[in-house]
């Protein structure tokens, strides 16, 4: 299956595409039920103890497998546990803490 867009332009006389996306569709996800916001409040706690330990492997490992880090101090997105571990071996050393 997939989806498409078409936007399409009236030229020369006749209809023709001008942009055209298309895309798999997405595969179902895992639904859970929801957390409540003390449950929220402890799984963040949970990461900000993974940066205190300054151990990047640590950190790395409150990641799911098909995780996407968009880091705040780096311009290169990290997909997997090799990219997640690179990037806090050395935002750790800015010895972060969240709030």
């Amino acid at each position: 299956k997939g989806r498409y867009s078409f936007i399409y332009v009236f030229e020369d006389g006749e209809w023709k595409i001008s942009h055209h996306h298309s895309s798999v569709m997405p595969e179902g996800i895992v639904t859970a039920e929801p957390i409540t916001s003390d449950e929220v409040r402890d799984l963040f706690g949970l990461w900000n103890g993974a940066l205190a330990s300054k151990d990047p492997e640590n950190v790395a490992a409150r990641y799911s497998k098909s995780a996407v880090l968009l880091p705040t101090v780096s311009d290169v997105p990290r997909t997997d546990k090799e990219g997640l571990v690179d990037y806090f071996t050395n935002f750790l050393k800015l010895e972060p803490q969240g709030e």
